[in-house]
C-alpha cells in the first residue's frame, strides 16, 4: 500500500511539474479493448486561457483555436513523459492522445473517452453538454490519459451530475447538437458528435478547417470566467 502511495505521489507530482493543472487516478471497471492488460487509468488535464476563451461569442476564433491545438500538444507530451516514468518504475503504460479518434470507422470515438477515466478519477462529471466540468475550472480543460498496470488508487469520490436546470449551452450550441439532457447511465451520449461535427465543418471551415468551436465552453456558468 505503501510503495503504490509512493509511485502514485511521484507520478501526480511529475504531472504537476510538467504542467498538469488536475491529476486523477482510478482502476478501470472493465480493461480497454486495445490494452486489456492495463486496468488502471491516469488523468490529466490542463486550463485553457480565460482570456482566450473570452474572444468566442456565436463561432470560435484563429486564436482559440491555435490556443487549442498547443493545450493539445501539451497534454501529449506530459502524457508522453508520464508513460516513459511508469516505464521506468518497471511498468506498462500507454498515452492516449488528447485528439483521438478510433478512424474512419468509428470517428467519434477514441480507443478509450478521457472523461470516463476523469470521471472515475473524481475529477469532476460529464455536463448536459456532453462537456467534462472540473470542481476548480469548469468545462475549459483539455484532457489526456495514460493507461498503465500499476496500481493506482482513486483519490477523491466520484462526483454526481450538478448542471441542475440549467440549459444554457444547449440553448446556445449553433448546431443544436446538445439535447440538454444529463448524460444515461446506460452510456448513450447525450450530444450528437456528428451533428456537431458537421456544423463545424460547413460554417467554420475558414477556421482549422472546421474543427473547433467552443461556444458550449464558452457559456457555460460553471466556468467562472475571469
Amino acid at each position: 500500500m505503501k510503495e503504490i502511495q509512493q509511485s502514485q505521489k511521484h507520478i501526480k507530482d511529475l504531472a504537476l511539474s510538467l504542467g498538469a493543472d488536475v491529476v486523477g487516478f482510478c482502476k478501470l471497471p472493465t480493461p480497454t479493448a486495445l490494452c486489456p492488460d492495463l486496468p488502471y487509468g491516469i488523468s490529466i488535464a490542463v486550463k485553457l486561457s480565460d482570456a482566450v476563451l473570452q474572444t468566442i461569442d456565436s463561432a470560435p476564433t484563429f486564436v482559440y483555436f491555435q490556443h487549442y491545438r498547443t493545450a493539445n500538444a501539451l497534454l501529449d507530451q506530459i502524457a508522453f513523459r508520464i508513460a516513459r516514468e511508469i516505464e521506468k518504475l518497471g511498468f506498462s503504460a500507454m498515452p492516449i492522445a488528447a485528439s483521438q479518434s478510433q478512424g474512419k470507422e468509428n470517428p467519434y470515438r477514441g480507443v478509450i473517452p478521457h472523461k470516463t477515466v476523469a470521471s472515475l478519477s473524481g475529477l469532476g462529471f460529464v455536463g448536459k453538454s456532453g462537456l467534462f466540468l472540473t470542481e476548480s475550472y469548469g468545462s475549459k480543460v483539455r484532457f489526456a490519459t495514460i493507461l498503465t498496470d500499476m496500481p493506482v488508487q482513486a483519490e477523491l469520490p466520484v462526483m454526481q451530475n450538478g448542471c441542475g436546470d440549467c440549459t444554457i449551452c444547449a440553448k446556445a450550441c449553433p448546431a443544436g447538437a446538445i439535447f440538454g439532457e444529463k448524460p444515461l447511465t446506460s452510456g448513450e451520449r447525450n450530444i450528437d458528435p456528428e451533428k456537431c461535427s458537421k456544423y463545424m465543418k460547413e460554417h467554420f471551415q475558414d477556421i482549422g478547417r472546421g474543427s473547433v468551436c467552443g461556444v458550449c465552453i464558452k457559456v457555460c456558468p460553471k466556468n467562472k470566467l475571469n
